[in-house]
C-alpha cells in the first residue's frame, strides 16, 4: 500500500538512515561514563554506594513524590509493592489484559489472581466504567473488605497501568477503589516524564512503579523504583528490598522473609545520567511525536496522542490501523525496509497461564489488540 511505503520512507527521513531502525535505542550523551567511571574506582559496585542514593533524591524530586526505593527492575518493585500492601495467597488483583506480562506475573509471585479489567480506546489504561461496571455486579464490600461474590476472595488491590507514557483515567479508577476499599498501584514503568493533571504517573496511588529497562526513555541498563509519599511504606520497601536484615555491625538477624532486589550502584550512576538528560530528551520525543501526528494525519492513518490534563513522553509511538489485515501488512512493508516495528502486546488473558481467569467485557482490549502498532520512538539528537 502507497501510504505504508510512505510511512517508511518518512521514517527512514527522520532517523537519518538507511541503516536498520530499532524500535527505541538508548542515548547516552551526558555524564554516564564519567559517573561509572567515579563508581568503578570507587570499588562500590553493588548495592550499596553513594550513587544509589543520590539517584533516589533526584527521583523524588522528579516525581514529586516524597520517597523513592530503588529495585533491581520494573517488575521486582511490582512484587513489592503487592507484598508491602500484603497481597497474599488466594487474594485477587484487578488488573488490565492489555499490558506487558510482567504486571499480571508479579501478581503470581505472591499467589495471588488476576481479574482483567476492560481498557479505554482513547488511553489504552483500565477503563472506570468497566471497572465500576464490574464491582457493581460481582462484587460486596463489608468490614471494609471488598470480596468477590463468585469467587469468595477478597479483591485487594487494583493495578492499573499506564500504556506507552499514556495516562489512565487514574483519578477516576482511585475514586471508584476508594469506595469499594481497593488499594492502588499504579504500574507507570513506561511513564517517566508523563504527567496527568499535573500530577508524575505513579504518584496518584498509594504506590507506583517504574522502570529503567535498556528500552525506556531514560535507563539505568536495568532497574526499577517504587515511588511513594508514605514513609512507613517506603522504609518497609527499603528493608525488604535487603533481605529484610536488621541493621548490625556484624551480626546476620532478619525479621522478614526479604528480597535481594535492591539496584546495584553500578545502575544506579548510569541512571543518575540519564535523569539529568531527562528534560532533552522529553523534548526531543515531543518533537518526534509532533511530527508523527501531522504526517499521520496527511495519510489519513490514526496516530495515537495524548488526550485532555496528559502530558505524554511519548515513550512509544502508535499508530492505529482500520484491522488486523491491514496491520499485518504494514508490520511487513516495515520489516522489508529494515524498521522495526512491533504490534502490541498479544493479551494476557488469552495465555495459557491466564485463560481461566475471571474477567470484565474485553471489547476494547480485543479491538486494540488487533490494530496497534508501535514505530520507531528513539530520541533524535
Amino acid at each position: 500500500m502507497k501510504k505504508f511505503k510512505d510511512t517508511a520512507a518518512f521514517i527512514k527521513e527522520k532517523f537519518s538512515t538507511d541503516d536498520y531502525i530499532p524500535l527505541h535505542a538508548p542515548v547516552f550523551i551526558g555524564n554516564e561514563k564519567k559517573y561509572l567511571t567515579e563508581c568503578i574506582n570507587s570499588t562500590f559496585v553493588s548495592s550499596v554506594g553513594e550513587f544509589v542514593e543520590k539517584f533516589e533524591k533526584e527521583i523524588s524530586k522528579f516525581t514529586g513524590s516524597k520517597r523513592a526505593v530503588l529495585c533491581v527492575n520494573g517488575t521486582s518493585a511490582i512484587h513489592l509493592s503487592l507484598t508491602l500492601l500484603n497481597i497474599s495467597y488466594n487474594d485477587e488483583v484487578l488488573t488490565q489484559p492489555l499490558t506487558f506480562i510482567a504486571t499480571t506475573n508479579a501478581i503470581s509471585y505472591n499467589g495471588a489472581h488476576p481479574i482483567f479489567i476492560d481498557v479505554d480506546k482513547d488511553t489504552m489504561g483500565m477503563s472506570p466504567n468497566s471497572l465500576l461496571k464490574f464491582l457493581k455486579e460481582f462484587t460486596i464490600v463489608k468490614d471494609n473488605t471488598c470480596f468477590n461474590k463468585i469467587t469468595n476472595r477478597k479483591i485487594k488491590a487494583c493495578l492499573p497501568m499506564h500504556t506507552f507514557g499514556h495516562a489512565c483515567k487514574i483519578d477516576k479508577i482511585i475514586e471508584i477503589c476508594n469506595n469499594y476499599k481497593i488499594d492502588v498501584i499504579e504500574d507507570a514503568a513506561e511513564s517517566m516524564g508523563s504527567y496527568y493533571k499535573g500530577k508524575h504517573l505513579g504518584s496518584y496511588g498509594k504506590l507506583g512503579t517504574i522502570s529503567f529497562n535498556g528500552n525506556k526513555i531514560m535507563t539505568a541498563g536495568g532497574g526499577g523504583v517504587i515511588i511513594t509519599d508514605n514513609d512507613e511504606l517506603a522504609d518497609k520497601a527499603k528493608h525488604l528490598s535487603t533481605q529484610a536484615k536488621i541493621p548490625h555491625a556484624w551480626e546476620y538477624n532478619h525479621d522478614h522473609i526479604g528480597y535481594n532486589y535492591r539496584m546495584p550502584n553500578l545502575n544506579a550512576a548510569l541512571g543518575l545520567a540519564q535523569l539529568e538528560k531527562m528534560p532533552y530528551f522529553l523534548k526531543q520525543k515531543r518533537l518526534l511525536a509532533s511530527d508523527y501526528s501531522n504526517f499521520f494525519k496527511k495519510q489519513n492513518i490514526n496516530f495515537f496522542n495524548e488526550y485532555e490534563y496528559e502530558t505524554s513522553n511519548y515513550w512509544l509511538n502508535a499508530i492505529i490501523l482500520k484491522d488486523k489485515a491491514e496491520r499485518d501488512i504494514f508490520l511487513n512493508i516495515c520489516k522489508s525496509n529494515k524498521i522495526l516495528s512491533r504490534p502490541i502486546w498479544n493479551l494476557i488473558n488469552k495465555s495459557p497461564m491466564y485463560n481461566k481467569c475471571q474477567s470484565s467485557d474485553l471489547s476494547n482490549s480485543n479491538w486494540l489488540e488487533s490494530r496497534v502498532v508501535n514505530i520507531p520512538s528513539s530520541v533524535i539528537i
